[in-house]
């Protein structure tokens, strides 16, 4: 065994479509451990036995027919699985497990939060708040050394969306949502690995939207994406890509993978 470990994290916006560029991402790039977010599927129809077979013996689905769902697939041994409700309602959107290391691993979907920024107009951005603020209260009574990735939903710099001026009233940047997120991270002190390997103003989107059939030639990408560690973990961590590589792959999902490499 190796003396790094590398953590992926991929909303792949349905895990059984996307089945082909998942296996090819793992074969190519062989991470240790991959979070899966937006799986879209239930738990025994899990395409587990496929990712068996590429070595992703050690696994944790928590799937909902046709929304939300997350997995933790591992070629290194997980325990102690949790599942904590930030959604209030019994969505599939967060699954944790422990690594042998002592690391706690935590793997979340926030809530997209419909399109209008507004909690009396649309509840889901609501419910998109409610959920950051019960990860906030989470957050601060976390004592482990802790990873903690997934699809966010949030573009909090000016620089991780494409124009800042245009996205200012979009959900996933307002400025609402980017203090949501800010108490988040300060709760605990957490090291954005993203940027901390790729500082601003550099460009770094992790989703381009389907509506543009070639997402090359406007960039008009967001980082929603994110990869987060206690200051412990984060002085562990040696490099953090994200693989743009992958949004021109056959059948892509909308947002791309992001690895971070540990020297556990």
């Amino acid at each position: 065994m190796s003396s790094t470990l590398k953590i992926a994290s991929w909303n792949i916006n349905s895990v059984r479509f996307r089945l082909g560029i998942v296996e090819q991402f793992l074969r190519e790039h062989a991470p240790d451990i991959l979070c899966l977010q937006e799986t879209k599927v239930v738990d025994a129809d899990f395409p587990a036995e496929g990712f068996r077979a590429l070595g992703y013996v050690h696994q944790v689905v928590r799937g909902q027919r046709m929304h939300h769902g997350v997995a933790i697939l591992s070629r290194v041994p997980i325990e102690e699985e949790q599942h904590f409700d930030w959604q209030a309602n019994g969505e599939a959107r967060h699954v944790g497990v422990r690594l042998a290391s002592g690391v706690r691993l935590e793997n979340v979907y926030i809530p997209a939060g419909g399109d209008i920024p507004d909690r009396e107009l649309n509840p889901k951005f609501g419910q998109k708040l409610d959920f950051i603020e019960r990860m906030t209260r989470w957050s601060e009574s976390c004592c482990h050394p802790t990873v903690l990735v997934g699809d966010f939903n949030v573009a909090p710099l000016e620089c991780d969306v494409w124009n800042h001026k245009q996205l200012l009233k979009v959900v996933s940047h307002t400025p609402i949502e980017v203090e949501a997120l800010g108490r988040l991270q300060s709760s605990n002190d957490w090291v954005d690995l993203g940027r901390h390997f790729h500082p601003a103003p550099k460009r770094l989107h992790t989703w381009w939207s389907y509506r543009s059939p070639d997402h090359t030639k406007n960039d008009r990408g967001r980082r929603l994406d994110h990869m987060w560690a206690t200051k412990d973990v984060a002085a562990q961590a040696v490099s953090h890509e994200v693989h743009e590589v992958c949004r021109s792959w056959l059948k892509p999902s909308d947002h791309v993978p992001l690895v971070t490499e540990f020297a556990m």
